[in-house]
Formats: structure tokens, sequence, C-alpha cells
């Protein structure tokens, strides 16, 4: 036999397998109305709302069918041990689809014997051993891990192992299986129709190692990709960039050469590619052997925030004309090309067609694109072109508004954004077309309106109590925005006036949230593009109008209405987001159901430092960005510490790597220093957490155990109760910091000042440690702080709690000799 790819031994998973295709199918089952389980109590996190028709209709399925082995699928690319334990396909499906994948493998046995491994799957799982069935695991629950043990017959001669794994998605799909080895038996691994041991050596490296070469690439400058890693032949990438639009289209399809003995490759040049943050599907060819893997890249033309027209009419008229010219192909384009008083052109017609066959066959957030939709019948109907404005009038009427109507898609209903971009639309729908016949409700228009009010009181009861379970999301305030900016527009007084009082908030909290023109700060929800990339979000623009400086990107979910529409945000918001010299701004205030974000901010010209010490100390973290620091020097420079939701430091699922946390920390701030405290439990899957640092802008020295950062004037400590260790190869090479250990403690200390030596000494004089899960910080002016896992935060002895336990945030300006804590 030859010689085997690796060893598997026990507690190892087995991540090397021959890859099919993936096999997608439409599978909807039957139309149905869903459980109505809105309550308008939003939490943050995934809620489980019930079987969905397709699901019902796979159960049924998987309980008749009978699965028999296929060999004959071609393979597509292989999968190597590296960046994930697990054998990992998650994605995205906007509408119900059946997926599977074939997967092959080869062990062998110091002698013949059955082998345990534990099966973790999300989804279903067959097994066959050289050629019979020898498990199977259905449980097809929706994006949760279930387990079993299976116990598989290798032979020493070798076994061919095969593997069908399935799954149903619904939106976001978690789809995976992994096999841990459970006895204390070595075995040999070999992968069929893999290349020669340095040829797969060198795939496998420049798989695990590839990352885009810095934080950005400008239009005038060469998209790298580098590697540490020279390889051993020349290897053939192809890359492949497609838009974020629904409807996807490539934007980017090419093939280059990493030449033996090389570490770089350049891909492109920055303009080949618009403004975003985009996803590389990148290939690595080796005659008939491909390695398949996907990184991210941001592409932003103007680095410096921009200065712009002093009146906000003005501003918003020029981003009026930059989302008509410049929008990606969503709704938003085409609403600001009517508003802008542009002619319906064929670019008009391919973005409405392709947003009415989103809604007409139900993809997930059609209600995203229906809002903008409504708004451009409701003002601009005479503009459509007749046969659009034709099919735009049967689509709206034939559409799902709520669950109570029947359906088989996937939309989703219940998160605090979709219920209000849901109601809105059936509000417009209904005052549109009052006498019209709704048929998937069997109402009238004048009964969908009525209805859509009486919801959206309800939601507007829950966020003016609650305040936002998604709070200062820079991915979701613009989605939120949809709906409140139409409601100021079309509703009736009474729910205007509520959408209007609700806006003005969120403005508030993104001012107090927005330095240097970036809008960032702890999250409710965030995902590695809202963390890696401000400028690109598309409530950068949002602050770029309200408060005069700053970027214009081709997000146009909602923008488009801003622009357009009415709405004015208070004046005054702009000190906030852009404080004097030598003053600082602190800010606390709830939000969530049951107080459940208890948010900190100390804020200077220079640095912003924002936390939540409201998050369920050893909870799931999902999307919850705990503590975030951001400088002003550079819009790219940022620092924050979470623990790792999975492992890959590309991966997608919610937490990933850098978004959310895997478990989340006790946490607490005491004006410009936050602490935070971990336990991990008894077997984490990842035992560590880390700091991520920018490398944009930002200058990092590990000091005798302590991270100090300098952007512009904004300085931050990090201290840790281990050992901070540097990553120094791979995706997060020069970025990221770990601390590995089960209960740790993280200290963050943000400062103003030229002198990063002074700064230093002062904090080599701070002393942090733990005891069991109390954490205490030594050595400061004001004394020490402490934080313990059950009785929270304490300051020189005496216990604190958050000082504003209401949803309007309690904002302080005071110079900063007076708010520094250390």
């Amino acid at each position: 036999m030859s010689k085997p790819l690796l060893i598997l031994n026990r507690g190892e998973s087995l991540a090397a397998w021959a890859l099919s295709p993936v096999m997608a199918t439409p599978f909807p089952g039957l139309p149905a109305p869903a459980e109505d389980k809105q309550n308008y109590k939003y939490i943050n996190g995934f809620v489980d709302v019930g079987d969905l028709p397709c699901r019902v209709a796979t159960w049924r399925d998987v309980a008749t069918r009978t699965v028999t082995l296929d060999t004959s699928w071609p393979v597509e690319s292989l999968y190597l041990p590296g960046a994930n334990r697990r054998v990992e396909f998650s994605q995205f499906r906007s509408t119900p689809t059946r997926l599977a994948r074939w997967c092959r493998t080869s062990l062998s046995a110091p002698v013949d014997r059955y082998c345990s491994f534990r099966l973790s799957t999300r989804g279903g799982v067959h097994i066959w051993v050289d050629g019979e069935i020898a498990a199977r695991f259905e449980p097809f629950t929706r994006n949760s891990t279930e387990q079993s043990v299976v116990h598989l017959p290798i032979k020493a001669a070798g076994s061919d192992i095969m593997v069908l794994t399935e799954d149903m998605a619904e939106r976001d799909t978690n789809w995976f299986f992994e096999l841990t080895l459970l006895d204390d038996v070595p075995l040999a691994v070999h992968l069929p129709g893999a290349p020669a041991d340095a040829h797969l050596d060198s795939l496998k490296a420049l798989a695990a190692e590839v990352r885009p070469a810095g934080e950005f690439t400008g239009p005038n400058n060469p998209l790298v990709l580098e590697f540490d890693t020279p390889a051993t032949l020349a290897v053939a990438i192809h890359a492949k960039v497609g838009s974020t639009s629904h409807a996807k289209h490539t934007m980017l399809d090419r093939t280059v050469t990493l030449n033996a003995g090389e570490t770089k490759v350049t891909l492109c040049r920055g303009d080949d590619l618009p403004e975003g943050y985009h996803i590389l599907d990148l290939t690595f060819i080796v005659d008939d052997t491909r390695v398949s893997r996907q990184i991210a890249c941001a592409i932003i033309h103007d680095i410096a925030p921009q200065p712009r027209h002093a009146d906000i009419a003005d501003r918003k008229r020029e981003a009026l004309l930059h989302s008509a010219r410049e929008g990606e192909m969503r709704m938003g384009t085409a609403l600001a090309m009517l508003a802008a008083g542009l002619p319906p052109d064929q670019r008009f017609r391919d973005i409405v067609e392709e947003t009415l066959t989103l809604i007409e066959e139900r993809w997930d957030c059609a209600d995203f694109v229906s809002v903008p939709l409504l708004w451009a019948y409701a003002r601009y109907a005479a503009q459509f072109p007749t046969d659009l404005r034709t099919r735009t009038e049967t689509v709206l009427l034939n559409f799902r508004y709520w669950v109570d109507e029947p359906g088989n898609d996937v939309m989703w209903f219940w998160s605090e954004n979709h219920a209000l971009c849901f109601h809105v639309s059936q509000l417009m729908a209904g005052q549109i077309f009052p006498d019209g016949h709704f048929t998937a409700a069997n109402r009238n228009g004048n009964e969908q309106a009525r209805l859509a009010a009486e919801r959206l009181h309800s939601w507007f009861d829950a966020v003016e109590a609650e305040g936002l379970a998604e709070w200062n999301s820079s991915a979701y305030y613009p989605v939120d925005f949809i709906g409140l900016l139409a409601l100021v527009e079309f509703a009736p007084t009474d729910i205007a006036t509520r959408a209007r009082r609700v806006t003005d908030r969120i403005f508030t909290m993104t001012a107090l949230h927005t330095l240097g023109g970036v809008p960032a700060g702890s999250m409710g929800r965030a995902y590695d593009k809202e963390l890696r990339a401000g400028p690109l979000t598309e409530l950068a623009p949002f602050a770029t109008i309200a408060f005069g400086k700053g970027w214009l990107n081709q997000g146009v979910a909602s923008l488009p209405l801003f622009a357009a529409g009415s709405y004015l945000p208070p004046p005054e918001l702009n000190e906030l987001a852009w404080p004097e010299p030598g003053s600082a701004v602190t800010a606390h205030y709830t939000q969530g159901y049951d107080h459940a974000t208890h948010l900190s901010l100390f804020k200077t010209p220079a640095v912003q430092l924002s936390s939540n010490a409201g998050a369920k100390p050893g909870g799931y973290g999902h999307q919850q960005h705990v503590v975030d620091v951001l400088f002003s020097a550079h819009p790219l420079a940022r620092s924050w510490i979470n623990h790792p939701g999975e492992d890959d430091p590309w991966g997608s699922q919610r937490p990933s790597y850098w978004a959310g946390n895997g478990v989340l920390p006790r946490a607490a701030q005491h004006e410009n220093i936050a602490l935070l405290l971990y336990d991990l439990g008894s077997n984490p899957r990842l035992d560590f957490t880390h700091a991520y640092v920018s490398q944009a802008g930002v200058e990092a020295h590990l000091i005798d155990g302590t991270l100090i950062l300098r952007s512009g004037n904004g300085l931050l400590a990090y201290k840790a109760t281990a050992p901070l260790e540097p990553i120094t190869k791979g995706p997060s090479k020069g970025r990221e910091y770990r601390c590995y250990g089960k209960v740790m403690g993280w200290m963050a200390l943000v400062a103003e000042g030229d002198d990063m030596n002074a700064f230093a000494r002062r904090i080599a004089g701070l002393d942090l440690s733990l005891d069991g899960r109390h954490l205490t910080l030594k050595g400061l002016p004001s004394g020490s702080i402490e934080l313990d896992w059950n009785a929270g935060l304490s300051v020189d002895g005496k216990a604190v709690t958050h000082p504003n336990m209401s949803i309007e945030p309690l904002i302080q300006r005071r110079k900063l000799s007076e708010t520094m804590a250390g």
C-alpha cells in the first residue's frame, strides 16, 4: 500500500475526502400556513419557529425512501485537513433546496477490526464501508448539531469509505458532518485520486494559508494573494467572484498561475472589481486534482472619508445620484433612478424584472425589496413600462405577506427587521390596492392594510419599550430603515409619528457609535464585513448624509429611501459623531427584550471603546459582538476580542471565527476600561479566545505580555491572564493574538496621546489577575476594578450597576482628563 496521506489518532477528526459536485434540488413541500409564533419579544439569536413544509416533506421522504450507493460520480475537488476539522459545506439558499454530496476516502487499521467514531452532523448521513451500508443517521433538524456513535469495520489492507451527506436548506444552512475517532488505534488515511505527496502537501498548505495581501485593495493597486509556504510546483488558481445581488452575476472569472518557489500572485487590479467586500471562490489546480477554498477581500476606492456638501438636502441629492448610477443591481437603485429623474432604461428593466422574480418565487428577503418596489410604484407607476407595471400589480397582489397566508417558501418572518418589512409591505400594498384581491390571504386591500396597521402597532409597542435586539448593527440598521422610512412617507399619521420617533433614536445610537465616519461599536448582529470593512457597510453612507463626511458605496437596500424621502435626522447629532478635540463622550443605555443588552460607550476624537455588559455569560453568542475598539486615524483601524465560533478563519457560520462568540463572556466597562471574563466550559471545541488587530493604520507591539496598539493619537492596551501568542502564519497572520485556557480574563484600556512609550510604561504598572472566576485589575489611580462571574463589576470595592436602564441613551460630554480611569 502507498504511503498514507496522514495518520488519524484518537480524538482527531477525519477531514480528508474526495468530493462529488453538490447536488441541489428544489424541495418546497406542500403550501400551508405556518404557526404564527410572532410575540414581538425579540431576542438575539436563532429562534425556533416550527417546521416548515419543506422539512415536513423531507421527513416524510426520508422515512420511506431507499438510498443506494453511487460510485459513478466525478471527483470535483478534494477536502483536505487544514482550517476546519468538520467536513463543511455551509451556504445560503433563498428557496427550499435539498442538498447532497458524495464523499470518499480510505482507511486502514493495524489489524482487521471495528473502529468507533462520534458522528456529528447537521443534516443526514449514510456511510458505506467496502460497498456495504455501515451507518445511517438522518435527524434532519434545522441548524442543530446532532450526534451518534457509529462502528465501522476497517481492514488492515484498507477499507473504502463512502459518505452521502445531505441537508434541507432553509436560508442560512450550516451543513456539515464530522467523524471523530474514539478508539485508541492509529488509522492510516489514503485519499483516492490524490496527487503525489509533494503535490498534495503544497495544495494543502496553499489552501490553508491563502489570504489577500493587506486589509483592502485600492483601484490603482493589484489584488494580491499571499501564502507562507512557497509553492513546490506551478499551481493554477481559478478565482471567481459573484455579485451581491440576489440573482448572482459573475464579476470576475479568471485563472492565474502561482509559480514554483513563489509566495505571492497577482489576481487582478483593484478596479477590475467594484467597491465591496467580495467573496473569492478559489480553486487550486494541479493536473486533475482540485482543492477549493473560499476567502474574502475588501475593495475600497477612496480610503479617506470625503467631505460632503454643507447642506443635508445637497448631500441627499448627491447620494441619490450616486445610488442611481453606482448602486448594485437591487430595487433601491431602480427607485433612485426614478427619484433622480433618470429615464427607465435597460438597467432599470433588468432590476425590476429580477425584483419581481424574487417576490414571485418568494425568495428569502423578498420583503426587503418589496418595500422599495411599493415605494417606486406608489410614486412613479406612470413611468413604469406598461408590461412591467402590469406584472408589478399581479406580483404584489399574489405575494405572501405573513405566516397566516399559505406558503411553502423559506422566507423569514420572525426577526425584528423581517417582521417590520413584512408589515410595511402589507400596509403599503393594501393602501395602494384597497379593493384588490390578495390571493394568498384571500382578503382585499382594505383588510390587508387594517391587519398590517394592528401588527405595526404591536411592533412599535415592543421596540418603544424594549429597544432593538439587533443593536448598533451596521448590517441591520439599514434594513430597519427600509420599513421605518417608508412608514414616515406613506403610513397613517399615528404610525408615521411612531416610525419617525424610532428612526430618530436609531440615528442617535448611530451618531454615538460613529468615529471618523465609520459606524461601529458593540453590535447585536455582525458579520465579518461589518467588522473588517466599515466603509463598505450601508450604514456608512447613512452616517455620511447625516453627519457630513464619509463614504458613498453600492449599498441600496434603504439608502435611496433616505435620500429621496422627507425624513431628516436631528441636527444636534453631528457633534456626537464628530466630538471636539480634548473632549470625551460617554453613553449608557439598554436594548433588547428584558434589558438584554447593557451598552457602554467611551469615545474621544481618536479612539472609541464600546461594550455590552448584558451578554449572557457562558451562553451562545450567535452574532453578538460584545466589545469593540475603533480608531479614527484609518477607517479600517479596528480591534476586538471574541471566542471563535468555528474552526475556519474564513468560515461563515453564526457565530463565525471573528463575528459573534462561541461562548459569551461576562463583560463590564468602567469609563475607558473594559474587562472580559471567559469560562469556556470543561471541553470547549476551541480552547482559546483571541484579539483581532487590523494591520491598516495600526502599530502593534507585544511588550512583556502586554499588547500595545497605536493608531494616530489613539492608544489601546490589552492584558490577559495567560500569555498572548501572536499568530505568524495563515489567514490571520499579524492580525490575531490568542490567549489559551478554559477560564481567562482580558483587559482593554483605551486612551489618547502621542507618546506610546509613556503609555506602555503606565500600562506596565497595572496587574491583571484571576482567582477562580474573579478578575481583578490593580494599579489604577482610581483604585482596583474587579469583575466577578456572578456578582458583576465593582470599583475600589464598591459594586457598580449599569448607570442607565433606559433605552434612551444617557449621554455625557466631558473633558478627557475627567474621564480616564487608568
